[in-house]
């Protein structure tokens, strides 16, 4: 699912960072454990997901068959699997904001021309998608569900579904990755097949998962009821084709694909929209393609999918050094600081002299090396921007460990940017509390982001927020 910015340009660079933040290996394997023990509500919160629906409710209103179908898939439902997958959009790869996603689709039984109940994965506006939570509910198209009421868009996306593709959240399909992103395909070098862009119009920079149109495309019009007939391809806001997926003449053969422009009057809108997901080519296959990802750093069910003969070779990550000494030149000589009863100080100077380098500090004087060095650490560390990547991407429990890694457990953040960042997320998570209770809309009242910060993700385009 790979999303552009306003000058259409690739997005594979945030997808390392995606990859590295977004769904950390600690989710991974807290909501694994729960899946697997059939605790489907504790594996969706280890994955950061609320469940907005109760299977009670849900059998009483809509029958216990419905709710029983629900109850398999909700079991099934690998949550760290869907947030993995969620599209994202740029500067940071964050979740695309202000959406609601299709998962699966239930036909109401004995209830004629009622309209479908949806099981629905929703992100929150911009403006309160502090933490990148995800919620889950039931769409049955009336507006009475208290999550749908105070959603911007409540009902399915018809671009963005994933109803049609269960492999990229249901354990039970995980297998179907490898021959519906294409990687079956892959010759021996590990590169793509792709073929060209049938029409100029595509965004430059994108890769078109072309191969497999045809038969997404047939896919998706068999869930509307029809053999062949004519599917929408979206790029963007501006950028469409129309496919016509025209039936073999002998009746023999796999249905040809033929493309156009889409009309400027508007009647492209009224046809089956291709899924994202089989729009573009699996960000993790281009991944693999340029060398960015090693294969071991996948969500293991999307590894084992699209490389079956890869044995894991361990973690491969660098050992965490955290409370490790670190030296500093001070007066001449290499001094250590480290981490003393949960609080890091110099360990090379005795509690006399610190005394009264803290006392000429206060005096406006300059203070040794070593307590320079632990009031940047304080202030402005190394480690500022993984933080801000945690929590950007939500994972405040990481964020927090790098930081009680650096400074222990027991210390007291000094004015600066590191403890702007956590105040500012502090803040962003009161905002999406209020968000979710109701007490909050996108108005005046609302908590607005630090605006200190240049980079900040929330400067999304206006777009950036509509379906």
């Amino acid at each position: 699912m790979l999303t552009q910015t306003a000058n259409r340009d690739s997005r594979l660079s945030f997808w390392p960072r995606v990859r590295e933040f977004a769904v950390p290996p600690s989710m991974i394997e807290t909501a694994t454990v729960r899946r697997c023990a059939g605790d489907w509500a504790g594996a969706c919160a280890a994955a950061g997901i609320d469940v907005d629906l109760n299977l009670r409710s849900v059998a009483r209103t809509h029958g216990q068959h419905l709710a029983a179908q629900v109850r398999d898939d909700l079991r099934h439902l690998a949550p760290d699997l869907l947030r993995w997958h969620m599209p994202r959009i740029a500067p940071n790869g964050l979740l695309r904001p202000g959406l609601t996603i299709a998962l699966a689709r239930y036909d109401a039984e004995g209830h004629d021309g009622e309209c479908p109940v949806h099981l629905v994965a929703r992100t929150p506006p911009a403006w309160a998608d502090a933490g990148q939570r995800i919620s889950l509910a039931l769409w049955d198209g009336s507006h009475s569900e208290a999550s749908a009421c105070r959603h911007p868009h409540p009902h399915p996306n018809r671009r963005f579904r994933l109803d049609l593709h269960r492999h990229l959240w249901d354990a039970r399909r995980t297998d179907e990755l490898r021959i519906r992103s294409g990687a079956d395909r892959l010759p021996a070098d590990g590169r793509p097949v792709m073929n060209p862009d049938p029409l100029a119009m595509v965004p430059q920079g994108r890769r078109c998962a072309i191969d497999r149109w045809a038969a997404e495309a047939g896919i998706l019009l068999q869930a509307e009821g029809r053999p062949t007939g004519t599917v929408n391809v979206r790029f963007g806001g501006r950028h469409r084709l129309v496919l016509d997926l025209v039936a073999d003449r002998d009746g023999l053969g796999p249905p040809a694909l033929r493309f156009a422009a889409a009309s400027a009057d508007g009647g492209a809108c009224a046809l089956p929209v291709l899924p994202d997901a089989a729009t573009w080519v699996l960000p993790d296959l281009e991944l693999i393609r340029t060398g960015l990802i090693e294969v071991d750093r996948l969500h293991p069910l999307v590894a084992s999918a699209l490389v079956p003969d890869h044995s894991p070779a361990g973690s491969s990550r660098i050992p965490d050094r955290a409370g490790q000494p670190r030296l500093v030149e001070c007066r001449g000589a290499q001094h250590r600081i480290g981490l003393v009863n949960g609080v890091l100080a110099p360990l090379d100077h005795d509690p006399a002299e610190i005394r009264r380098e803290e006392l000429l500090a206060a005096l406006t004087g300059t203070p040794l090396p070593c307590l320079q060095a632990i009031d940047e650490a304080h202030r402005h560390p190394d480690c500022l921007a993984g933080v801000r990547e945690r929590l950007d991407h939500g994972d405040t429990a990481g964020a927090l460990a790098v930081v009680e890694g650096l400074l222990g457990p027991d210390a007291l953040l000094r004015t600066g940017a590191l403890r702007d960042e956590l105040e500012a997320a502090a803040l962003r998570r009161i905002t999406y509390g209020l968000f979710r209770a109701g007490l909050v809309g996108p108005g005046p009242g609302r908590i607005r982001p630090d605006r200190r910060r240049p980079r900040d993700r929330r400067s999304y385009p206006r777009h950036a927020t509509s379906c």
